[in-house]
């Protein structure tokens, strides 16, 4: 038989593994179970999945918007360390994509979607991503509610589609192939939270993100409406 005191002994050494092993998959955060991927802990929002981004001043903005952990690519040359990296964190915490809307940033986007399955993307209009003297753009110049918001509404691109949205439907709209397309195209990306795309991109980008034909119209009729506004 064993004594009161080896049964607390076990027993505190029991839940002291179940706690270390909650925080690995990061589903406990200091003695807060994590339900969804956003909590409020001290008075400050935080966020379950590892953020991916391209250098250190990515990570101080983020970090003055809320409480995550980052990994920083530190520039488009991606390495197979940090491919590694981020494969650990999907698996383990779960990945979001949140890299600078500019080419070099789609670029980086592209290559760790191809290799790291299931992640999700937050994207950043351009707009909110410049600083207030107009030289330059990238996630360190966003407010931090600029970053809550694009943030919580990251979503998973899927591998395969069934489609919602047809090459005639961009047509019709006035999103590809003609003056003022790359203008609408921003807009539309601003509007369904999937960042810009080419005219080439946007297809799949939209089926992709499983935007329904609904979602799609109502905002070409907002786009159109503001433009008839203007």
């Amino acid at each position: 038989m064993w004594s009161r005191g080896e049964i607390l002994c076990f027993f505190f050494f029991f839940i002291r593994s179940v706690y270390f092993h909650l925080i690995s998959k990061g589903i406990l955060y200091n003695r807060y179970v994590c339900i969804k991927s956003f909590t409020i802990f001290g008075g400050k929002m935080k966020i379950k999945e590892i953020i991916v981004v391209e250098g250190k001043d990515d990570t101080r903005a983020i970090k003055r918007a809320l409480d995550a952990d980052t990994i920083e690519t530190n520039g488009s040359a991606i390495g197979e360390s940090v491919i590694e990296q981020v494969r650990l964190a999907q698996e383990v915490r779960g990945v979001i994509i949140f890299t600078d809307p500019d080419y070099p940033g789609e670029r980086i986007r592209h290559i760790i979607s191809s290799q790291v399955s299931g992640c999700k993307h937050a994207f950043l209009p351009k707009a909110e991503a410049r600083p207030k003297n107009g030289k330059g753009i990238g996630v360190e110049h966003a407010t931090p509610e600029a970053i809550r918001m694009a943030l919580q509404e990251a979503q998973v691109l899927k591998d395969t589609f069934q489609e919602e949205i047809t090459p005639q439907d961009l047509m019709d709209g006035g999103l590809v192939g003609g003056a003022g397309s790359k203008a609408r195209r921003e807009k539309l990306g601003v509007k369904l939270r999937i960042g810009y795309t080419n005219g080439k991109q946007l297809y799949n980008r939209l089926n992709m993100f499983q935007i329904s034909k609904e979602d799609f119209s109502k905002a070409m009729q907002e786009i159109i409406q503001e433009e008839n506004n203007a």
